[in-house]
C-alpha cells in the first residue's frame, strides 16, 4: 500500500508501545500515524471484503459496537472494531494500529467503527459505510453542539452515505422518521421497547424534544428487533417473532435498547444467514466496555462505575439503580465545561454521596445542598478523595459506586490500578 503507509505502521505501533507502557495515550500513536499518512484509514479499512459498518449516537456507542462485533463474530465473521471507545480519526487509527500487518493490510472481513458524532461526516465521506447504526439523540456537550438539531443535522450527514442499509431507533423522536427525510435508496430497518416498557421508565428513554411537523412519532414505526422484558442486567428480545434472552453489561432500558440496535444491525448484515440464538450466546459471554457499568474488583471489594457522560446518560444510569447506593463517590472535572444540567436531574434516587472530587466537585456538592442530599466530603485532591473512599467499611449491601464524568474515569480507574484502556485489564 505505499512506503508511507508502512512506515506510519513502524512508527504509529512503536509509539503505541511506548504509550501503553506508561499507562495511556490511546489516541496519539494514530495522530502520529495520521501525521506521516493522512490516508491511513482509507488505505487500511477501505479493503476490508463486507466494508464499514459506522455506529453513532448521542449514548450508547461503545456498548453497541461490542455488542454488534461479538455477535458478528459469534457468525463466524472475523472483525475489525475500535475497542478503547476512541471515535475520532485519531483514535480509529491507534485501533488500526493494534491489529493491521507492517503492508497495510487488516485480517478481517468487516469493520465495525463507533463514529463521534461531530466527526462523523467526515469519517463516514472518507470510508463510505455500506451499513449505518444510529441509536439516539439526546441533550449532550451543549458547549460543543449548542442545540439537539445541530446533531440531528450532523447525523443525518452520516446515514446520508450508507450505501447498503440504515439501522434505526424508532423510540427516538428525531430518528423515527429519519429516512423520510434523506435522499437515496437503502434498506431501512427499526428497533424499539415494547410501548409498556417505555410507559414504565421513569423518564422515558430521554429522547430529545422534537419541534415542528414530523412525518411518524417516537415508537411508531414497526420494528425487527423489540424490547418486550427487562430483569435483572438481563432482558428478552424479540426479533421476528423469536424470543431470545440476552444478557446485558449493566441494568437499565438503555443497556437493552443498545442490545436491540446491535441485533438489529447484524440482523440486516448478514441476511439470511443470521441466527436470532446466537445473539444470546455471544452477548453472554461479553466484556464490559470500560467505564460503562463495569465492576472492578478492588482489595477484596466491588465498585461499580457509573458513567455521567451527558444528563441523559446520568440520568438512565439513576433510574436503572436498583436501590439507593450504600457507598457514593463523584467525580466531576473541566471534561465538564458546564455542568450545570445538573439542575435538571432527579437525583431521588440517591440518598447522600460520601465523597465528591474534581475540580467541579463543589459545584456538584451545591446541587446535592439544594437537592437535601447530604455530602460527607468535599477533597479536590484526586487520589487522596479515592484513598478516602477505599477506607470506607465494606459495604453490607455488597459494592461500591462511583459515579464519574468521562475524564475522571480514565484517571481513576488508572488510580485504582486498571491501566488497559482497550483490554480493561489490571496493570
Amino acid at each position: 500500500m505505499g512506503v508511507r503507509t508502512s512506515a506510519a505502521v513502524a512508527v504509529g505501533r512503536a509509539v503505541r508501545v511506548a504509550a501503553r507502557l506508561r499507562g495511556g495515550g490511546s489516541a496519539i500513536p494514530g495522530t502520529v500515524a495520521l501525521n506521516i499518512s493522512p490516508r491511513f484509514l482509507q488505505n487500511t479499512i477501505a479493503a476490508i471484503p463486507r466494508g464499514v459498518v459506522a455506529v453513532s449516537g448521542s449514548n450508547g456507542k461503545s456498548t453497541t459496537t461490542n455488542m454488534l462485533a461479538a455477535i458478528l463474530r459469534e457468525h463466524g465473521l472475523k472483525v475489525f472494531t475500535n475497542p478503547s471507545g476512541g471515535n475520532l480519526p485519531q483514535g480509529i487509527a491507534s485501533s488500526v494500529l493494534s491489529s493491521v500487518s507492517l503492508s497495510g493490510k487488516l485480517d478481517a472481513d468487516i469493520a465495525i467503527l463507533e463514529v463521534d458524532e461531530g466527526y462523523g461526516p467526515k469519517i463516514a465521506k472518507l470510508l463510505q459505510p455500506r451499513t449505518v447504526l444510529l441509536l439516539n439523540i439526546q441533550i449532550d456537550q451543549l458547549n460543543r453542539y449548542h442545540e439537539p438539531d445541530r446533531v440531528v443535522r450532523m447525523l443525518e450527514e452520516v446515514a446520508m452515505t450508507s450505501t447498503d442499509a440504515l439501522i434505526l431507533n424508532r423510540d427516538d423522536n428525531h430518528l423515527v422518521d429519519l429516512d423520510q427525510r434523506i435522499p437515496g435508496s437503502r434498506a431501512v430497518s427499526f428497533f424499539g421497547a415494547s410501548p409498556e416498557l417505555i410507559a414504565g421508565a421513569a423518564h422515558g428513554v430521554a429522547s430529545a424534544d422534537r419541534f415542528g411537523s414530523s412525518h411518524a412519532g417516537a415508537g411508531e414505526r414497526e420494528a425487527s428487533v423489540t424490547v418486550v422484558s427487562l430483569g435483572d442486567s438481563s432482558a428478552v428480545l424479540s426479533i421476528d417473532g423469536h424470543q431470545v434472552e440476552v444478557r446485558l453489561p449493566a441494568r437499565g432500558l438503555h443497556y437493552a435498547l443498545d442490545a436491540a440496535g446491535a441485533a438489529a444491525t447484524a440482523r440486516s448484515i448478514l441476511g439470511s444467514d443470521f441466527q436470532p440464538e446466537r445473539v444470546a450466546s455471544a452477548l453472554g459471554g461479553l466484556s464490559t466496555v470500560y467505564g460503562r457499568g463495569e465492576l472492578l474488583q478492588v482489595g477484596g471489594e466491588s465498585i461499580e462505575i457509573i458513567m455521567m457522560k451527558n444528563p441523559a446518560s446520568l440520568q438512565l444510569n439513576l433510574d436503572s439503580l436498583e436501590a439507593e447506593p450504600e457507598q457514593v463517590f463523584m467525580a466531576i472535572d473541566e471534561g465538564t465545561p458546564d455542568p450545570s444540567w445538573i439542575y435538571d436531574i432527579d437525583l431521588s434516587n440517591l440518598s447522600h454521596v460520601d465523597v465528591i472530587t474534581g475540580s467541579k466537585a463543589w459545584q456538584f456538592a451545591v446541587r446535592l445542598g439544594y437537592a437535601g442530599i447530604p455530602v460527607g466530603t468535599v477533597d479536590l485532591d484526586v487520589r487522596a478523595a479515592v484513598r478516602q473512599f477505599l477506607a470506607l467499611p465494606k459495604p453490607t449491601k455488597g459494592r461500591k459506586t462511583m459515579i464519574l464524568n468521562y475524564e475522571q474515569m480514565m484517571g481513576i480507574r488508572k488510580i485504582l490500578g486498571f491501566k488497559d484502556l482497550e483490554g480493561g485489564g489490571q496493570a
